[in-house]
């Protein structure tokens, strides 16, 4: 590593430090910060007491040792890690296209990206369940060498699978169709010992408890075979970020002319209808609305084909609550980046009075509309019998009315601009505002609360009786409630724009 990539690494750091202190968001939704500081404790907590049942299954063992135990809870640990990775990891966490300008090497700014990747502090999270087992179950037993060496282990397979998923999510960029790379990985790797024949799944113990024997012995092969695919690994995400990112920067702007007769019978509705073109052409033209569309799509699909073929989901419990995922997974995906994708155009939609009204709107009669899909793919689990009926309309109402009001308040607070096609080398994501996280967490876990609340003192029948009328009140005056999320916008109209402006590529 030479004098001049160190140089470079740590003054792009430097400014990334700053950036993310001069953000318009740094000082804001700071009750928000707190709660998600209370949340990542309260996981730190439950890793640490995996950690205990681990380590009282691993000593109580007479098949496994403790550190062959560990081993083979990895594929799985990783296999979460790479999940959790989509809602808490952006690819690339730096900003490249400015540095593009400067005389500085292109492939040592990539380097900084891959090495600020690795070093990150959300690849020693799961140190948080290694080492309390090391201390309980392996420290005793083998010694601090040991400890050490499946520690370290651990670490380079949280980075090898940072440039895994960044790999992942680049190419999920590219196309949907990429999805099936993680699943066939996963799938491969996951499946087979708990569905093949015992002989053959017998291999792949073996070959998932092979790092733990040998780290046992106190062999380093297990830290040396890790190094040499994460460089290889890393090599590859290296490689792909930097194709991408000058496709990108070369990339010139698709013009596209479309018939005005398209959509032409919604012009009877005025600027709401034209709105509703808006919204539509957002969601099918740009690349980045499109592409939550089609994945939001697909995981309503998936969970209902999952549901409809197997009773693994048939408790009450799990019922209510893939019922209400797919109810609002398309608000939680698109609508609460609600301004965010309009801060790129926010000038145009201040030209006239009340533009940004007509624009809410028609922003929730779309999404209302979006509520047939999750619906109708859902209605034959209320045919088969598995779903009741009422549980199914007053959900989706309940949708339409109090967690759309609660979605559509974001857009007063959203004041980071997300760009609509450009990904890489994008500066803002809509997700890193912490009052998303917060809604977005309020519109699972408020509907299920309801509902347990209010099973404990009326029927089933009445707690959904209950959901459905207050869902209508609220579809009922939804034009009340965005009429009111447009004055308070109003009446901080300077600042919100100042913030989108700022926010822009």
């Amino acid at each position: 590593m030479n004098t001049k990539f160190l140089l470079i690494y740590r003054e792009l750091r430097r400014h990334r430090k700053m950036a993310e202190r001069r953000s318009f968001g740094y000082q804001q939704n700071k009750a928000a910060k707190v709660i998600v500081c209370i949340a990542m404790t309260v996981m730190a907590v439950y890793l640490m007491g995996a950690a205990v049942g681990l380590a009282l299954i691993a000593n109580d063992s007479r098949h496994f040792t403790s550190i062959e135990i560990m081993c083979l809870c990895a594929p799985f640990i990783f296999a979460l890690d790479f999940v959790m990775r989509f809602s808490v990891q952006q690819t690339p966490a730096q900003i490249i296209k400015p540095y593009l300008l400067l005389p500085l090497p292109r492939r040592t700014c990539i380097n900084s990206i891959i090495a600020n990747s690795l070093l990150g502090w959300g690849n020693t999270v799961w140190l948080i369940l290694v080492v309390p087992f090391c201390i309980m179950s392996v420290l005793f037993s083998y010694g601090l060498w040991q400890c050490i060496l499946l520690t370290a282990y651990f670490w380079i397979l949280a980075m090898i699978n940072s440039q895994w998923y960044a790999i992942t999510r680049t190419l999920l960029n590219d196309s949907i169709a990429w999805i099936a790379l993680p699943v066939v990985v996963y799938g491969l790797t996951l499946l087979p010992p708990f569905f093949l024949d015992d002989i053959y799944s017998d291999y792949f113990i073996k070959l998932y408890e092979l790092p733990g024997t040998e780290m046992g012995r106190g062999s380093i092969l297990p830290i040396a075979t890790a190094l040499a695919l994460l460089a290889i690994v890393a090599t590859i995400n290296r490689n792909i970020q930097d194709s991408h990112m000058m496709e990108e920067v070369r990339a010139d702007e698709k013009k596209t002319q479309h018939s005005s007769r398209k959509l032409s019978f919604l012009d009877r509705l005025g600027d709401t209808g034209q709105y509703i073109k808006l919204e539509l052409r957002l969601i099918s033209r740009n690349k980045n609305p499109r592409k939550l569309f089609i994945f939001s799509t697909l995981i309503v699909v998936g969970i209902t084909v999952i549901i409809c073929t197997s009773d693994i989901y048939d408790s009450d419990f799990m019922t209510k609550f893939w019922c209400i995922y797919n109810l609002v997974v398309y608000g939680d995906m698109l609508l609460v980046r609600i301004m965010c994708y309009e801060g790129n155009y926010i000038d145009c939609l201040m030209v006239r009075r009340e533009n940004l009204l007509s624009m809410l709107k028609a922003k929730y009669a779309v999404y209302c509309a979006m509520l047939a899909v999750p619906f109708l793919l859902m209605l034959p689990l209320v045919i088969t019998g598995k779903w009741p009926l009422l549980m199914l309309v007053s959900l989706t109402v309940f949708t339409s009315g109090c967690q759309y009001f609660l979605l559509f308040q974001l857009a007063v607070y959203n004041k980071q601009s997300v760009a609509l096609n450009t990904k890489l080398i994008s500066k803002n994501g809509g997700e890193n505002s912490y009052a998303q996280i917060v809604v977005e967490i309020a519109s699972f876990a408020l509907p299920m609360v309801f509902v347990s609340m209010m099973e404990t003192f009326l029927s089933e029948d009445m707690a959904y009786t209950t959901l459905l009328i207050l869902g209508i009140a609220f579809t009922a005056t939804h034009r009340i409630w965005l009429r009111n999320v447009y004055k308070r916008f109003m009446s901080r109209r300077y600042a919100n724009i100042d913030a989108l402006r700022g926010s822009r590529q």
